[in-house]
């Protein structure tokens, strides 16, 4: 059965679900909005790198909205607009339309973040009795569905450690890796990222859905950060870094149970792979570390078609919730998250080279 979808934005993860969506066999692409006016238009397959397909993006929200469309493909960014991207997705699944996001990663775990985050988004599941999920690779996939999979090979474990280990130089959001994360800015300087609670906000829901999936009650949740300068002058995405600046990143949220930490999330982030040689180093991945009987380390490298994990990463974001679309349709109305969707795997997608 062919869902009908929508892909609404075609910015750093969007270009790629849109080419997902255009590739999936279940799949059938009827709409694209674009902020741009300069993008309305156009054909959706040359915003992603493929031959035109006879669907011109357009900028009238309210056109899709009137559509026959299943299902909304929303990952507009939403790191200074969390309210407005929640209130353009509640009239999405109000309009009859289930959703599929990345933009709201807190969301990840909706019984987590608050009722006055969540209500509308519940009223506009029962008004349109449609569906929603939060999702990607991190917070995602990768620190979420991993985890507990390689959790039930334990006799018993004391701590469960996700991490993501990447260099974001080829990060194609600038504005995320420079303004939110604070990256180039002075070491004293205090980006959106890494204001009190920020952290916990992003991270916490998966802290909070590991907690869920696992049968543990956390006392409380902490956020913990480091940084490095850049050691030399660094020229990232038109922007330069200068020595002395912020250069090197690594946090971590942490699930406290009895006083000590039981699942944590960190992650170690660089723009040059020789700074903090003392964190984690990694060829661009995940790793999934269990203290218990056994011990397991597993770590799950990627990258895209050209050899880049960085955007390796932001490629399993947009395939991560593409390929849960199916599910999603069929799920009951009400907020989702990876706690309830069954297993997804590439069923259709096999293309010999």
């Amino acid at each position: 059965m062919s869902r009908k979808v929508i892909q609404w934005s075609t910015g750093n993860v969007g270009r790629y679900s849109l080419r997902a969506i255009i590739g999936h066999p279940e799949l059938e692409l009827t709409g694209v909005w674009v902020h741009s006016e300069e993008k309305a238009g156009r054909d959706a397959g040359e915003l992603c790198g493929l031959p035109p397909i006879g669907v011109a993006v357009t900028s009238d929200a309210e056109a899709l909205l009137a559509s026959d469309a299943d299902c909304v493909c929303y990952t507009a960014t939403a790191d200074k607009r969390p309210i407005d991207a929640i209130e353009d997705m509640a009239r999405i699944l109000a309009a009859g339309k289930n959703v599929v996001s990345s933009s709201v990663v807190g969301l990840v775990h909706p019984k987590g973040v608050g009722a006055n985050l969540t209500s509308g988004l519940e009223d506009a599941c029962r008004a349109g009795k449609t569906s929603f999920l939060t999702s990607g690779i991190d917070p995602g996939f990768a620190n979420d569905v991993l985890a507990l999979v390689v959790s039930g090979l334990c006799e018993h474990w004391s701590e469960i450690r996700v991490q993501e280990v990447i260099n974001y130089a080829t990060y194609a959001q600038p504005e995320v890796i420079f303004e939110t994360m604070g990256f180039g800015k002075p070491m004293d300087h205090v980006p959106l990222l890494l204001q009190p609670g920020i952290l916990g906000f992003a991270w916490g829901g998966t802290v909070r859905l590991l907690a869920e999936g696992l049968g543990l009650r956390l006392d409380d949740i902490e956020e913990f950060h480091e940084r490095r300068p850049a050691e030399r002058r660094l020229d990232i995405q038109g922007h330069v870094v200068e020595p002395g600046s912020m250069a090197a990143l690594r946090f971590e949220v942490r699930g406290i149970v009895g006083g000590r930490p039981a699942i944590v999330v960190e992650h170690i982030t660089r723009l040059d792979d020789d700074l903090a040689p003392e964190w984690v180093n990694g060829n661009g991945s995940y790793k999934v570390l269990i203290e218990g009987v056994p011990a397991m380390q597993l770590e799950y490298e990627f990258q895209d078609e050209h050899g880049d994990h960085a955007v390796g990463g932001v490629v399993l974001t947009a395939t991560r919730l593409v390929n849960a679309i199916p599910a999603v349709c069929d799920a009951e109305p009400g907020l989702m998250s990876a706690l309830d969707l069954p297993l997804i795997t590439g069923k259709g997608l096999y293309r010999p080279e």
